[in-house]
């Protein structure tokens, strides 16, 4: 891990916004303003709550070796522009440039794990990809204990939407950090699905969120609640991140990486 460089696209030269704090303090305020709950779950001020959301410290140990692992559970995920066979195009290649900017601007060691867990024998499948990406997914953390952080990135599918802003003067895709809860619609726990680190993984997303709302207003969507797992449950500090939508440009993707790197950095370095 080395030294953070902040240059001009760095958060320290940015006008910040304000944030409501005290409205947050209730459930109801910040559950409707900050966050989408799918109907599959459920959530209480148990944990969904300000003090805990906020004062969980997710800076990072200085260690030898990898601070960081990227995968893609769906490797095949494309844009409005992309080029068939061009990897680059894909969310393979926004990976590669998120793991670019991690290491070249902030001084992290990245692990970009690029294999395919959606593909089967040729054919589009994605019935199994988080069975599949599990496997690895251990077997890399295994390998490489410093491993603090773990990102599965994605771009979301929705029907007939594109989700685009505008940040420093460039199209920007929207992001947005998706959470399983492994708890069902009637507050019962899925038990074949357990997640020691539901809270610090809300939290992860929550401290990030807030950090794009005061230096990248518009850059994220709600954060998204579901019930199951999707493989957040190796580390503390594991995300589902959807960058965007099919009908993004892969500039827009690209550009959405570098607010991304600023404010995981902020959060990472307890700045």
């Amino acid at each position: 891990t080395g030294e953070t460089e902040t240059g001009k696209s760095g958060h320290e030269e940015r006008q910040t916004e304000s944030i409501p704090w005290d409205a947050m303090e209730d459930f109801n305020y910040l559950l409707n303003n900050y966050f989408t709950l799918d109907l599959s779950t459920t959530v209480g001020p148990d944990l969904l709550n300000l003090d805990s959301l906020m004062g969980e410290d997710l800076s990072i140990q200085e260690e030898e070796g990898p601070d960081i692992l990227i995968y893609h559970t769906h490797s095949q995920e494309t844009f409005i522009d992309s080029v068939e066979g061009d990897e680059s195009t894909t969310i393979v290649g926004v990976g590669d440039y998120l793991t670019r900017i991690l290491e070249e601007r902030y001084g992290y060691e990245v692990i970009h794990n690029r294999s395919v867990y959606d593909m089967v024998d040729g054919v589009l499948d994605r019935s199994k990809a988080y069975e599949l990406a599990a496997v690895d997914v251990e077997e890399i953390l295994a390998e490489n204990p410093s491993i603090q952080v773990v990102i599965d990135l994605h771009r979301d599918g929705v029907e007939g939407y594109k989700f685009v802003t505008e940040i420093d003067g460039k199209p920007t895709a929207k992001i947005m950090f998706y959470n399983g809860l492994s708890q069902d619609a009637n507050g019962a726990p899925v038990t074949y699905l357990p997640n020691p680190y539901i809270s610090e993984n809300l939290a992860f997303s929550f401290q990030l969120q807030m950090k794009a709302a005061q230096y990248y207003p518009g850059l994220t969507r709600n954060i998204y609640l579901q019930s199951l797992r999707y493989n957040l449950h190796f580390r503390p500090r594991s995300l589902l991140i959807e960058s965007g939508t099919q009908l993004n440009t892969v500039e827009e993707e690209y550009n959405a990486m570098e607010p991304l790197a600023d404010i995981l950095n902020q959060v990472l370095r307890g700045q």
